[in-house]
């Protein structure tokens, strides 16, 4: 059976720390909690289930602080948890028979994170894989009886033990002000951050947000080293922002690069959006109606489904056609997004 040390961060989770550790301490031979600067009852109720509790100065970086964790860690494997994850009686079951039976050369286990669309965050899935396990110590072996090399590539294991995101709140508004905060401060965001930061825009973020972001993500889409991808999801940020504010020469200058880019469903939906605002109500149908059946979506999956369908029949009732408007408000409740 292998040995696991379970490491946290935490900050201020006095509410639902009891409720996680509660799903796991049994199954954890170690228990590591790292406080980045709880001025609640945190570090109480922690103390209750170990004595490895360490204090990390909050710098602004999630990698750190769970790197410090790791470094504090002492078995073979180390679980990765937040404080507002909880582990039913079948996964603790599943996760008590994968320590038994888990092969020395998984490097990696994954498992489902569920419930992620009921709180508004990044997510487009409600169950999605994660990696949550991971061997503390990795072996190297050369590999190839020509031209041999190390293999590097982590041998990793999808496994099917479900874990339930149930935070208190949601956490966009820390999220996009991080984000905001660091690109205040000249970072440009690798492709990875890039998309997340403008996925969260678009299925998270207020008006204030979008404005807040244009110029990060304007500067973006002159930025030779950024992939296509890259430039048309900054490009749907700024013409968002643009149509926020009213400035239609700049909205309509980022649409069209999106759309000589093969367009995508969220700028259908901004076009839609634009002219159901102007009242061209002919024009706001045909761009909907891409929306909805001719592209798909790069950020929000709700941009190719529930909200031009919406847009649709908004649109409809406007131009005076309630049967069509009641169609679309049907396909919304019977077709599941």
């Amino acid at each position: 059976m292998i040995t696991v040390s379970l490491c946290m961060i935490v900050k201020n989770e006095e509410k639902i720390l009891a409720r996680c550790l509660d799903s796991l301490a049994d199954l954890m031979d170690e228990i590591i909690i790292v406080d980045t600067g709880s001025t609640d009852g945190t570090k109480g109720i922690a103390a209750t289930y170990t004595d490895k509790i360490y204090d990390f100065t909050w710098i602004g970086d999630f990698s750190a602080a769970r790197n410090y964790a790791f470094s504090k860690a002492g078995m073979e494997y180390i679980y990765s948890a937040d404080a507002d994850e909880v582990l039913d009686d079948e996964n603790r079951e599943a996760f008590r028979q994968l320590k038994r039976r888990l092969l020395p050369e998984i490097d990696i286990v994954q498992m489902y994170y569920t419930n992620q669309l009921s709180y508004g965050t990044i997510y487009n899935f409600d169950r999605e894989l994660r990696p949550k396990l991971f061997r503390r110590l990795r072996t190297f072996q050369w590999q190839g009886a020509i031209h041999e090399q190390v293999g590097l590539s982590p041998v990793i294991y999808d496994s099917e033990i479900e874990i339930c995101h149930r935070p208190e709140n949601n956490h966009k508004n820390r999220d996009l002000e991080a984000f905001w905060q660091r690109t205040q401060a000249g970072d440009r965001l690798d492709k990875r951050l890039h998309n997340i930061y403008a996925k969260e825009l678009f299925i998270s973020g207020e008006e204030q947000d979008f404005l807040r972001a244009e110029a990060f993500f304007e500067q973006s889409c002159l930025d030779t080293e950024r992939s296509v991808d890259e430039i048309k999801e900054a490009a749907c940020v700024v013409a968002r922002a643009a149509r926020i504010a009213g400035d239609v020469p700049k909205f309509f200058k980022y649409a069209m690069k999106v759309v000589a880019c093969e367009g995508c469903a969220e700028i259908c939906c901004e076009l839609g959006e634009y002219y159901l605002q102007v009242q061209d109500i002919d024009e706001a149908i045909v761009w909907y109606y891409n929306a909805a059946y001719e592209t798909e979506s790069i950020l929000n999956l709700k941009c190719s489904s529930e909200i031009p369908l919406r847009g649709l029949a908004e649109s409809y009732r406007a131009a005076g056609n309630e049967q069509q408007a009641e169609e679309y408000e049907k396909k919304i409740i019977t077709e599941r997004f």
